[in-house]
């Protein structure tokens, strides 16, 4: 792999979410306001999983994907780094 991962543009599942025809807006709220509401959408939703690693893979700054806020997967991020380098330390 190079040094730029190759965005995942696969978004069949994206058919079979809970939120597909809900306003877009409730996903991405103003700065300060409540994201229960968009978090409540995703947590039955059958492809959740799909739609946060789709935001993971893809950098998504902004917005609620798969029950998560940016600050929420920025955190995720950070673990799967520090358990890479954990993982290619003990490789090296």
């Amino acid at each position: 792999m190079g040094i730029f991962a190759k965005p995942d543009l696969d978004i069949d599942w994206q058919e079979s979410s809970n939120c597909l025809g809900v306003d877009p807006d409730l996903f991405f709220p103003e700065r300060g306001a409540s994201t229960r509401e968009a978090k409540d959408v995703c947590r039955a939703c059958v492809v959740r999983m799909d739609c946060l690693e789709f935001a993971l893979q893809n950098g998504e700054k902004f917005g609620i994907w798969g029950g998560m806020s940016e600050r929420e997967r920025r955190r995720i991020r950070r673990q799967r780094a520090l358990e890479r380098a954990a993982a290619a330390a003990q490789a090296g």
